[in-house]
């Protein structure tokens, strides 16, 4: 699943223990000798950052909170714990359909009316929409990741003179400018599917827009569909050049996509690739982020506006007393946000997280991107799917689109393939 590498790579903690906490320790000791347990997927760093989020928390109530983590597995110790009555009080899940699972099984309180006041206050509408089941909140996104970004080698964009393109037209152009220098344009992760769906949703997004991406999420409209066709022949442009793709992308995983970019001995100019691309550069490259490696956002087609897409870990809770509520009031608030903002590693849709909380420019525009693209910004359509078409490897979706990366001209047969494998796996 995208997790994996979400906790895999994330980044390393750069600030110490001593982030501000935003409020005075033992403001709030009404919780004090009570405890809380939350079940999340992270691991190392990021496991360590959210605990000094919770570290906040306990400092500003009294409260203590166990964090445990289940990395790939949430899904299934989340269920176990559920079936044998001991879940915990806050769960933070990666799946907006699992969400809805569990919403429709009974396992989730609804938040309360002052968490859901604080989503609305501090996000933008659509973010509401990824907690609802139903009508009913019964979350909201804590952690985001950006992908939307594509990511560039300054010293190779300065050989040919380029800048970043603004539109998908004058991407297609810069990479074939790129191939002439005998540089591949683009390094592609395919042997993770993963990467393939991100590639698609933001051509679509921008081709079909966003209501269009909602029903194709839902299924109310065929993979078949005219819409369909013309966001697999804008990617047919870029993917059907052999000079314009690094060699070998069937069998090239997402972080030597990202090397291969910004490593020692580069094959290509560009990556498409999450937020959490800067994780590999940094730990597996000498080049340094916002100087040698850079971003742009992707790019118009065919005149669309601004968007995103995003992925997301979803704050729920399974108990409704009085200090999982407080918890969730605190998670949903800028101070939460910012403390893990300024460990790294992290972006929020939070509008009001001060910008100046992130660490770095580079962070600070990917959150402020997610931000300005306001309802614009539509959750991973693979991540909302069934496992068994958007989340499996080698079967489904990832399959689907792998074939296409290796033969982008059979528009027609990975239209026909993708609506087959879409309705066995959407059973009402």
């Amino acid at each position: 699943m995208k997790k994996q590498w979400i906790a895999l790579l994330a980044l390393t903690a750069v600030a110490g223990s001593g982030a501000c906490t935003g409020g005075a320790a033992g403001s709030g000791e009404d919780l004090k000798g009570q405890t809380i347990e939350v079940v999340g997927p992270w691991t190392g760093d990021e496991q360590k950052s959210f605990e000094k989020v919770l570290a906040a928390f306990k400092a500003k109530t009294g409260a203590e909170v166990k964090y445990t983590p289940a990395g790939d597995e949430l899904p299934t110790v989340l269920q176990t714990r559920i079936s044998g009555g001991t879940p915990p009080n806050v769960g933070m899940v990666a799946q907006p359909g699992l969400v809805a699972q569990f919403a429709k099984a009974g396992a989730l309180k609804p938040v309360s009316a002052e968490v859901e006041q604080a989503v609305t206050r501090h996000n933008a509408a659509v973010w509401k929409q990824f907690g609802s089941v139903d009508g009913k909140l019964y979350g909201f996104t804590f952690k985001t990741a950006n992908k939307s970004a594509f990511w560039y080698s300054e010293k190779a964009f300065q050989q040919i003179g380029a800048t970043p393109p603004a539109t998908w037209d004058d991407l297609v152009k810069t990479s074939r400018s790129v191939a002439e220098t005998g540089l591949a344009a683009v390094s592609v992760g395919g042997a993770d599917g993963w990467t393939l769906t991100d590639w698609f949703e933001n051509v679509y997004l921008r081709t079909a827009g966003p209501d269009n991406y909602d029903k194709l999420a839902k299924h109310e409209i065929p993979w078949t569909d005219p819409t369909v066709r013309k966001a697999l022949e804008e990617l047919a442009k870029l993917w059907g050049e052999q000079t314009l793709v690094a060699g070998g992308p069937l069998q090239t995983e997402f972080p030597k996509s990202v090397i291969n970019v910004f490593g020692e001995s580069p094959t290509a100019a560009m990556v498409f690739g999450a937020d959490f691309a800067a994780s590999v550069i940094t730990k597996n490259t000498k080049a340094k982020v916002g100087e040698d490696a850079k971003f742009f956002p992707f790019p118009s087609v065919a005149g669309s506006k601004d968007a995103v897409v995003a992925g997301g870990d979803t704050a729920v809770q399974f108990k409704d007393d009085k200090a999982t509520t407080e918890l969730m009031k605190f998670l949903a608030s800028p101070e939460s946000g910012e403390v893990w903002a300024g460990l790294g590693g992290f972006l929020s849709p939070n509008k009001d997280i001060k910008s100046s909380a992130y660490p770095d420019e580079v962070t600070q525009d990917l959150a402020r991107r997610i931000v300005d693209a306001g309802d614009n910004v539509r959750f991973d359509m693979s991540d909302l799917a069934p496992a068994a078409f958007g989340g499996t490897k080698g079967a489904g979706e990832w399959k689907d689109l792998q074939d296409f990366l290796a033969d982008p001209k059979n528009v027609d047969g990975i239209m026909a393939r993708l609506e087959t494998n879409a309705a066995k796996a959407y059973v009402k």
